[in-house]
């Protein structure tokens, strides 16, 4: 039902569905989020078979954000021959994004979607220092993307500036043992990841990727092996949207990850991937039109994972 629904499923229609919603404010974090247009959203879809539907407003441009940490994890993984696994562990926190805790017992950051875990990954891909890792995370984006994808400079240079507490992160780690980088070499790295400038459309296209296993259903590309994909898709079922996963599988029961951006990408097993996007957050830092859009999508395409209609 699932795959054949969405072939013809109109995003046009569910962003229409989503603009009255006003509740929520833009993340203030950095002068670039701050100056985010509340009315902003859109919607995206790709399916199995590589067809990409985007609503109006899916090709804005807009920076990844904490979206880009499955996708950090997946390049990670690949690029240590899944060593990353050893790195960083994979049970959810219950806590926020940013708190500054590790591991008991092991100095490991606790999963590789809090930032903690962002920082360690980003500083286990390829490259000798911060500009070559931060190099081979643009590319790697590209290639899930199925498109070259760049970074904007200015808000690279906010999120290392005023990361204090990524800075704080970083040297904890350090002094663990658990990262081997200098510590503001991993918050470079991480910031430019960050940084990176998607629309709609491409970070759809980009879940759809992990979707289907790793292969790009665009391009036709294998970015990542079938196992790597399996296992990003996992721990984004269970730590994607932090201490609010438990309840999003629940309501919308498709594996995701949320964004201080305002966007939400989905990757529904074997089926499709989305993004929905709309600035202004819930307290939690998910954005709420992103979310109600999420439960929409998942309810009228029975992508729910424990739906008896999916399939």
């Amino acid at each position: 039902m699932a795959s054949s629904a969405a072939r013809s499923y109109d995003p046009d229609a569910l962003r229409e569905r989503l603009l009255p919603e006003r509740g929520g404010s833009v993340n203030e974090s950095i002068p670039q989020l701050a100056a985010a247009d509340p009315d902003h959203c859109a919607v995206a879809l790709v399916t199995a078979g590589g067809d990409v539907r985007g609503s109006r407003g899916a090709a804005e441009p807009f920076s990844v954000q904490s979206a880009v940490k499955p996708f950090l994890f997946a390049l990670a993984l690949l690029d240590t021959g899944g060593e990353a696994h050893d790195r960083v562990g994979i049970e959810p926190t219950g806590e926020a994004f940013d708190a500054i805790k590790l591991e008991s017992g092991t100095g490991r950051p606790p999963n590789p979607m809090v930032n903690a875990g962002a920082l360690l990954t980003a500083a286990l891909v390829d490259g000798g220092d911060a500009d070559g890792r931060a190099e081979r995370i643009r590319s790697g984006l590209s290639a899930f993307a199925g498109r070259e994808l760049a970074i904007d400079d200015d808000v690279a240079r906010s999120e290392h500036l005023l990361g204090d507490r990524n800075h704080a992160l970083a040297h904890l780690m350090r002094a663990e043992g658990a990262l081997q980088a200098e510590a503001d070499d991993a918050v470079s790295a991480y910031a430019r990841a960050c940084a990176v400038l998607v629309d709609a459309e491409a970070l759809a296209v980009m879940g759809a990727t992990l979707a289907l296993g790793g292969r790009n259903p665009v391009t036709g590309r294998r970015v990542v092996p079938a196992e790597v994909a399996r296992d990003v898709v996992a721990v984004m079922a269970s730590c994607g949207v932090y201490d609010g996963s438990g309840r999003w599988m629940r309501s919308v029961g498709v594996p995701a990850k949320s964004s201080v951006s305002g966007a939400i990408v989905l990757s529904a097993p074997g089926v499709l991937g989305a993004a929905i996007v709309g600035p202004p957050l819930d307290e939690q830092g998910t954005s709420v039109r992103g979310r109600i859009g999420s439960e929409l999508l998942s309810a009228e395409l029975g992508l729910h994972l424990f739906g008896a209609d999916r399939g």
